[in-house]
Protein backbone atom coordinates (compact mmCIF):
# COMPACT_ATOMS: atom_id res chain seq x y z
CA UNK A 1 0.00 0.00 0.00
CA UNK A 2 1.37 3.38 -1.01
CA UNK A 3 1.68 6.06 1.64
CA UNK A 4 2.82 9.66 1.67
CA UNK A 5 3.73 10.89 5.14
CA UNK A 6 4.47 14.54 5.83
CA UNK A 7 6.54 15.80 8.76
CA UNK A 8 8.25 18.97 9.93
CA UNK A 9 5.28 21.21 10.62
CA UNK A 10 4.92 23.22 13.80
CA UNK A 11 4.57 26.64 15.37
CA UNK A 12 7.00 29.38 14.36
CA UNK A 13 7.16 33.16 14.68
CA UNK A 14 6.79 35.39 11.66
CA UNK A 15 10.09 35.64 9.83
CA UNK A 16 11.13 32.18 10.91
CA UNK A 17 11.78 29.01 8.92
CA UNK A 18 10.55 25.44 8.73
CA UNK A 19 11.46 22.49 6.56
CA UNK A 20 8.74 20.06 5.58
CA UNK A 21 9.41 16.52 4.41
CA UNK A 22 7.20 14.01 2.63
CA UNK A 23 8.30 10.38 2.49
CA UNK A 24 6.75 7.97 0.02
CA UNK A 25 6.62 4.30 0.98
CA UNK A 26 5.05 1.06 -0.17
CA UNK A 27 5.03 -0.80 -3.44
CA UNK A 28 6.11 1.89 -5.87
CA UNK A 29 7.50 1.40 -9.36
CA UNK A 30 8.18 5.04 -10.17
CA UNK A 31 7.34 8.51 -8.87
CA UNK A 32 6.58 11.33 -11.26
CA UNK A 33 5.86 14.93 -10.41
CA UNK A 34 5.49 15.79 -6.72
CA UNK A 35 4.10 18.88 -5.11
CA UNK A 36 2.94 20.75 -2.04
CA UNK A 37 -0.51 22.20 -1.47
CA UNK A 38 -1.97 23.96 1.53
CA UNK A 39 -5.36 24.62 3.03
CA UNK A 40 -6.05 27.41 5.49
CA UNK A 41 -9.12 27.36 7.75
CA UNK A 42 -12.25 28.22 5.78
CA UNK A 43 -10.41 28.28 2.46
CA UNK A 44 -9.97 25.91 -0.44
CA UNK A 45 -6.81 23.88 -0.89
CA UNK A 46 -4.30 25.83 -2.97
CA UNK A 47 -1.18 25.02 -4.95
CA UNK A 48 2.17 25.90 -3.39
CA UNK A 49 4.94 24.34 -5.46
CA UNK A 50 5.65 21.43 -7.81
CA UNK A 51 8.77 19.62 -8.98
CA UNK A 52 9.10 17.12 -11.83
CA UNK A 53 11.41 14.13 -11.99
CA UNK A 54 14.01 16.14 -13.91
CA UNK A 55 13.90 18.99 -11.39
CA UNK A 56 11.69 21.45 -13.22
CA UNK A 57 10.01 23.66 -10.60
CA UNK A 58 6.82 25.70 -10.52
CA UNK A 59 5.98 27.96 -7.58
CA UNK A 60 2.89 29.90 -6.69
CA UNK A 61 3.36 33.66 -6.71
CA UNK A 62 2.63 33.83 -3.00
CA UNK A 63 5.74 31.82 -2.06
CA UNK A 64 8.25 32.80 -4.76
CA UNK A 65 11.55 33.87 -3.25
CA UNK A 66 10.65 32.41 0.15
CA UNK A 67 9.92 28.69 -0.31
CA UNK A 68 12.14 26.15 -2.05
CA UNK A 69 10.91 22.75 -3.18
CA UNK A 70 13.33 19.87 -3.71
CA UNK A 71 13.33 16.09 -3.89
CA UNK A 72 15.62 13.16 -3.27
CA UNK A 73 14.61 10.47 -5.73
CA UNK A 74 16.78 7.80 -4.08
CA UNK A 75 15.07 8.41 -0.74
CA UNK A 76 11.65 8.93 -2.34
CA UNK A 77 11.34 12.10 -0.31
CA UNK A 78 10.01 15.55 -1.11
CA UNK A 79 11.04 18.68 0.79
CA UNK A 80 9.79 22.21 1.23
CA UNK A 81 12.14 24.75 2.78
CA UNK A 82 10.06 27.66 4.01
CA UNK A 83 11.81 30.90 4.93
CA UNK A 84 10.53 34.35 5.87
CA UNK A 85 7.27 32.82 7.02
CA UNK A 86 4.22 35.04 7.34
CA UNK A 87 1.03 34.58 9.37
CA UNK A 88 -0.85 34.08 6.08
CA UNK A 89 1.25 30.96 5.46
CA UNK A 90 -0.63 29.29 8.32
CA UNK A 91 -2.32 26.18 6.91
CA UNK A 92 -2.26 22.42 6.73
CA UNK A 93 0.36 21.49 4.14
CA UNK A 94 -0.27 18.44 1.97
CA UNK A 95 2.09 16.40 -0.14
CA UNK A 96 0.98 15.18 -3.56
CA UNK A 97 2.59 12.70 -5.94
CA UNK A 98 1.79 11.09 -9.26
CA UNK A 99 3.20 7.59 -9.20
CA UNK A 100 2.99 4.08 -10.59
CA UNK A 101 2.35 1.52 -7.90
CA UNK A 102 3.40 -2.11 -7.65
CA UNK A 103 0.42 -3.19 -9.75
CA UNK A 104 1.55 -0.82 -12.50
CA UNK A 105 -1.40 1.46 -11.90
CA UNK A 106 -0.80 5.20 -12.28
CA UNK A 107 -2.53 7.31 -9.69
CA UNK A 108 -2.47 10.54 -7.78
CA UNK A 109 -1.74 10.27 -4.05
CA UNK A 110 -2.09 12.65 -1.13
CA UNK A 111 -0.60 12.67 2.33
CA UNK A 112 -2.63 13.44 5.44
CA UNK A 113 -1.05 16.82 5.96
CA UNK A 114 1.08 18.62 8.52
CA UNK A 115 0.04 21.77 10.36
CA UNK A 116 2.10 24.93 9.97
CA UNK A 117 1.21 27.84 12.24
CA UNK A 118 2.95 31.20 11.97
CA UNK A 119 2.40 33.64 14.82
CA UNK A 120 2.66 37.40 14.37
Amino acid sequence: QVQLVESGGGLVQAGGSLRLSCAASGRIITIGAMGWYRQAPGKQREFVARITTDGSITNSDSVKGRFTISRDNDKRTLYLQMNSLKPEDTAVYYCNAHLVDGDYVSNNYWGRGTQVTVSS
